[in-house]
């Protein structure tokens, strides 16, 4: 299944308009505009998952309590931040699950949750 949810990526990635990459075997990255600035994207293939994940403001710009908040309601994708505080939106998709629908609506909802959070941000 590996080898099938790379393939996929593959040819989404490709038919993306804008800065699409492919970095390594299995690993590519993506830039898009989140409300107003370039949000970059990693996506990877790791332990039998599709994972992306891509930083979405710096430290101090986002009360934990609201990413906790955030988070309940969120499928497949989370709210993070590093030791720093720089808040992260993270996903996985279980390799099984990779399809062109899928991958689109999977990144579509981290790149939409990542937009909404800076805007909030910006208050």
């Amino acid at each position: 299944m590996t080898r099938d949810a790379s393939a996929i990526v593959d040819s989404y990635i490709a038919a993306l308009q804008g800065e699409a990459r492919r970095v390594a075997p299995g690993e590519w990255g993506l830039t898009v505009d989140a409300a107003g600035w370039p949000l970059h994207v990693g996506v990877a293939i790791r332990d039998g998952l599709l994972r992306a994940q891509g930083e979405v403001v710096g430290a101090g710009r986002l009360p934990p309590e609201t990413l906790l908040r955030w988070n309940r309601g969120l499928p497949l994708v989370r709210f993070t931040h590093t030791s720093a505080g720089a808040v992260w939106v993270e996903g996985d998709l279980p390799l099984a699950a990779v399809s062109p629908d899928r991958l689109d609506r999977f990144l579509g909802l981290l790149v939409r949750v990542a937009t909404q959070a800076r805007e909030a941000a910006a208050g």
